[in-house]
């Protein structure tokens, strides 16, 4: 079997190009964060309740209808969309709404969707 890894033969290292990607490079712990975030869109589920909301406010009543769960299956991936910023909610009486926090949420989606229909 032949080894597709390719290897650096010559030990130059572009320096500038190093340095230029260095400096641009956030933080660690920007990093991290931005890696736990995409780590919330890992899950068909939360992927599904985000596009739910897509279109309007939901109660997790309506959520749980809509995707055939249980409601308590529906509130645990709400509670994990709320932890990353990605739903908010708000309270009429006692049936609670959510809905998406901002709009960069459909931003991601759509060039997440556009490069993966890009053929």
């Amino acid at each position: 079997m032949k080894n597709n890894l390719q290897v650096c033969e010559y030990e130059f290292i572009h320096e500038d190009t190093v340095r230029l990607a260095k400096e641009n490079m956030p933080q660690d712990e920007i990093l991290y964060d931005l890696a736990e975030l995409f780590k919330v869109f890992g899950d068909t589920t939360r992927i599904k309740i985000l596009y739910a909301l897509f279109s309007s406010e939901m109660c997790v009543c309506d959520i749980a209808s809509l995707l055939g769960m249980s409601q308590s299956a529906i509130s645990h991936q709400l509670r994990v969309l709320k932890q990353a910023r990605l739903v908010k909610y708000r309270k009429e009486g006692k049936v609670v709404y959510y809905s998406l926090d901002d709009d960069h949420i459909k931003s991601i989606f759509d060039c997440g969707l556009k490069h993966i229909i890009e053929k």
